[in-house]
């Protein structure tokens, strides 16, 4: 909490908020699977159509959320697309067994989940502008811990009533709509602060010009969205390689459980680690990109080499660093680099990495069924060496193109 005192208000409850509507969300999604198979009495096909579902969702809601950032507006964007989801996980109890109507609605929902956060992203950006790298980092942070607490909730809610999460999921956010609407209420006075960016900073790219006019402006976004793809891809190892490794060994369910016990425990307490790599080797953003592709490479290499749970432990260690170095680095460099055009960008670039996790799965599910984890781990040890050469391409194109807050210090 003292750490938190150095931020203003609004901060510290946008963060507490932003936690709490996390934890609602890691309710339900650790359940789906079960909640078709066990719940439903579906067959695993059945809940895997569900999660591509809910990816598919995903990928469209990123797109769109981005490109509509300013053509509805903050408010009505975030604050409609969150209450829209609450709805949706409010009706799963009466839609219960009735599965052709539970399919599109598990697609509504992953859009609706996902619409929002592009928008929320941008917001960051544009409101904090001075400091929107760190506070990227730190909300990054929060919502890991609320994910870890959701997390650990899931299972006992579960053991009650499936429904239980569902709704208790839509109350959050529900509380997060609610927690907006005021928050942006208070900002309307000020409308530049919620829609445009920092008073000193110029827009580097022309504002308002259509998507076909954004998408040409590969240099912004292409080859790190490709690195974000590859990325997600390789992380796929551990839910369709890992895991079911795991289980044929003979060990308990739990083990694999602890794996991310471990990731959201780094989260918070190795943050002092990920800065000193920040301040002695990636000092920009796409530096810390580049070198979170060489931490996720590491990690599939020990998970080859090793091939057993003390190298899963320490391959998680590997691959967390990297998520941290990586994660706040892309909103981060975008924000600083489109001025205006910022939500669109975030929401390619979240729906190019949404598209690995859709796409890892099935490729890497297919391998396991074939060879075990063994091709599995190297096809993610070639993946993420293919995030490594996207993210240097993204690097090396956009070496000469300062951020806009160091364009409007040197002017």
């Amino acid at each position: 909490m003292k750490f938190l005192q150095q931020y203003p208000k609004e901060v510290r409850a946008f963060l507490i908020a932003s936690l709490v509507n996390s934890a609602g969300g890691s309710l339900m999604w650790p359940l789906t699977t079960m909640y078709v198979f066990d719940e439903l009495g579906r067959s695993m096909q059945d809940a895997g159509l569900v999660i591509l579902l809910q990816s598919m969702g995903g990928i469209a809601g990123q797109l769109l959320g981005g490109a509509m950032y300013h053509r509805i507006g903050v408010k009505r964007l975030i604050v409609g697309s969150l209450v829209l989801n609450a709805l949706g996980l409010f009706s799963l109890p009466f839609i219960h067994g009735f599965w052709p109507l539970l399919l599109p609605m598990m697609l509504f929902i992953g859009f609706c989940n996902a619409i929002s956060l592009p928008a929320i992203q941008a917001f960051i950006g544009f409101r904090f502008a001075d400091r929107r790298g760190e506070l990227f980092n730190v909300i990054y942070v929060a919502n890991n811990i609320g994910i870890a607490l959701g997390t650990a909730m899931s299972g006992f809610l579960a053991e009650i009533s499936y429904h239980l999460s569902f709704v208790a999921n839509g109350m959050t956010s529900l509380g997060f709509a609610v927690f907006f609407w005021i928050y942006l209420m208070r900002l309307e006075g000020g409308e530049g602060e919620l829609t445009g960016q920092h008073p000193k900073v110029k827009n580097p790219l022309p504002a308002g010009p259509g998507a076909w006019a954004l998408l040409a402006n590969i240099r912004i976004y292409l080859f790190m969205g490709l690195g974000s793809l590859f990325m997600w891809f390789g992380v796929s190892v551990w839910n369709t390689g890992v895991s079911p490794h795991i289980i044929s060994e003979g060990m308990s369910k739990a083990a694999f459980s602890y794996l991310w016990t471990l990731n959201g425990i780094l989260i918070f307490v190795a943050q002092p680690l990920t800065t000193l790599i920040k301040r002695w080797f990636a000092r920009t953003e796409t530096a810390q990109m580049t070198i979170s592709a060489l931490f996720y490479t590491g990690a599939y290499m020990i998970i080859v080499l090793m091939n057993n749970y003390p190298g899963f432990m320490l391959g998680m260690v590997l691959a967390t660093l990297g998520e941290m170095l990586v994660s706040p680095a892309i909103p981060a460099f975008i924000a600083d680099r489109t001025g205006n055009n910022a939500p669109f960008y975030i929401g390619v670039a979240g729906g190019m990495g949404a598209a690995g996790r859709v796409i890892g799965p099935y490729a890497m599910g297919t391998l396991y069924d074939g060879g075990g984890l063994t091709p599995v781990a190297w096809l993610a040890v070639g993946i993420a060496v293919m995030s490594f050469f996207s993210f240097m391409v993204h690097a090396r194109l956009n070496k000469n193109f300062p951020g806009v807050l160091q364009q409007s210090q040197q002017e």
